[in-house]
């Protein structure tokens, strides 16, 4: 009994000691590096009262939810919600519209960056290099909703440039935002040229780190470009293409609401319903609150999912990724 008590008084006195080196390199560190710790109070602010505090009002995907009653005071009724999404005539149709948007998006738009950031890199004349990085980086800077209003003129029917030039070539006009086999291609790459040059900053970040020795070496074993490519750059930049793939691949059902809602109209519907605008439409427009919830919980469900599943896959095949 003696040799327990002790024990257990040993054990009590190292748990207080841990707890106090503990506290003790926590002050230390807090006044070596206080004006970090102060930087960082706005953004982990912004998470719990934008992000975090939110997530508690997902209780009502669970209720029927009532403006009178409240959150808290609304009926329970469990999956009810969940149950009627999944009997939609709708939901294989809103599915398929966002994983394929998703899906044609990330194998078009993450290549794209990479390349370009490789042939930028290989650009010897200074002010080629930066003239192209201006031109394919400003159309970042142009809104969503001046992009669609910019993809309206140029593909009107009656007074759109493509149409035009159609017309000199005496093809009758064509309804290209009208025509649903279309939207997935003006959506994608009108995006791609939106942002392909703003992504390619990250990649270029990556190459500027790779040490030149590396080239010199070799240069000197007769290497071409393109082994330098193959060999060095893509090595170099492997794990932030990692990363950036895991967190695309995590947001495929998180597709952009405004610029899906802006280009869509009756007439191409069958393709640019998503998740995004019809989660709109039912709890905005017609005030089915709990069931849109219970739609766009269901969303970030099968998003931290993939995130997941992806990550440890990429953890595995190249011992990189996100934790």
């Amino acid at each position: 009994m003696k040799v327990e008590v002790t024990n257990k008084t040993l054990s009590s006195s190292n748990v207080i000691q841990v707890k106090s080196s503990v506290l003790g390199r926590a002050k230390k560190s807090f006044k070596r590096h206080w004006q970090f710790y102060l930087l960082i109070i706005p953004p982990v602010l912004y998470f719990v009262v934008f992000k975090y505090i939110p997530m508690v009002n997902s209780v009502i995907a669970f209720k029927d939810y009532s403006v009178v009653k409240g959150i808290w005071g609304s009926e329970w009724v469990g999956f009810k919600h969940f149950e009627m999404f999944f009997s939609n005539p709708q939901f294989w149709v809103l599915i398929k519209n966002t994983f394929f948007l998703s899906l044609y998006g990330l194998a078009v738009g993450f290549p794209i960056p990479i390349i370009l950031a490789l042939c930028l890199n290989e650009i010897r004349n200074g002010i080629f290099k930066k003239t192209v990085q201006l031109i394919t980086y400003a159309p970042y800077f142009i809104s969503t909703v001046i992009i669609v209003s910019m993809l309206t003129l140029i593909f009107s029917p009656r007074l759109g440039i493509v149409n035009q030039l159609l017309g000199y070539l005496g093809v009758e006009s064509i309804n290209f935002l009208g025509m649903p086999e279309m939207f997935r291609d003006i959506y994608v790459w009108s995006d791609i040229w939106q942002h392909a040059g703003y992504s390619a900053v990250i990649y270029l970040a990556a190459l500027s780190g790779v040490d030149p020795s590396h080239y010199e070496a070799a240069k000197v074993d007769g290497a071409t470009r393109f082994q330098k490519i193959l060999y060095i750059d893509l090595p170099s930049i492997m794990p932030v293409a990692t990363i950036i793939l895991i967190l695309n691949v995590g947001n495929m059902m998180a597709l952009g609401f405004e610029k899906v809602f802006l280009l869509q109209n009756p007439l191409n519907l069958s393709t640019s319903e998503v998740i995004a605008t019809y989660v709109y439409k039912i709890g905005l427009l017609n005030a089915n609150f709990s069931f849109a919830t219970a739609v766009g919980l269901f969303n970030s469900i099968i998003n931290l999912v993939l995130l997941v599943a992806v990550n440890t896959v990429a953890k595995r095949i190249s011992k990189n990724g996100l934790w």
